[in-house]
């Protein structure tokens, strides 16, 4: 079988194997590349009075522990802590996905809002779905992306090529 008929044929079965996986991976990098422009996938950021952190650990999770939506009781239910010093806000993530952003310097609660972003993370690298999606469906989708990347800049090239080689004669 010839070079050529096989790069199209690969080209052609390889797209069809891999549509979903890729569509799924555009579709979320898509919202991923946005997510700072839409509060709806990721809550904004809201300064906070000062620059000087005054809350210790403690004030942090008790004034978490107010916010209903979190759920937080404990440290158990806190994913993590992004504390900005330069905004003056420390934003608290639960584990349901809820964050919250206080003023390092007052306490007070500045946003509670929903969080998508990491869901749409997760559905974008095939977490959401299992870890075995991930690395057995996703890492090869991206495999034979990479090939189809390669095999669709041959045919590009090849009748440029081609026709250059032509001319040399």
């Amino acid at each position: 079988m010839k070079f050529n008929l096989l790069n199209r044929k690969v080209h052609y079965w390889a797209s069809f194997a891999v549509a979903i996986p890729i569509l799924v991976i555009i579709v979320s990098g898509l919202f991923l590349q946005t997510k700072k422009q839409f509060s709806w996938i990721q809550p904004g950021e809201i300064r906070g009075a000062g620059t000087t952190p005054k809350l210790s650990m403690q004030e942090i999770l008790t004034i978490s522990e107010g916010v209903a939506e979190a759920e937080i009781t404990s440290w158990k239910d806190i994913n993590r802590l992004d504390v900005r010093p330069s905004k003056g806000m420390v934003k608290v993530r639960a584990e349901n996905d809820w964050e919250i952003q206080i003023d390092l310097e007052t306490g007070k609660v500045l946003q509670t809002a929903y969080r998508r972003s990491d869901t749409i993370e997760s559905i974008h690298d095939g977490s959401f779905f299992h870890d075995n999606v991930k690395l057995l469906l996703f890492l090869p989708s991206g495999i034979v992306l990479l090939v189809l990347w390669l095999t669709g800049i041959y045919m590009f090239i090849l009748p440029y090529w081609v026709k250059r080689k032509r001319k040399g004669r």
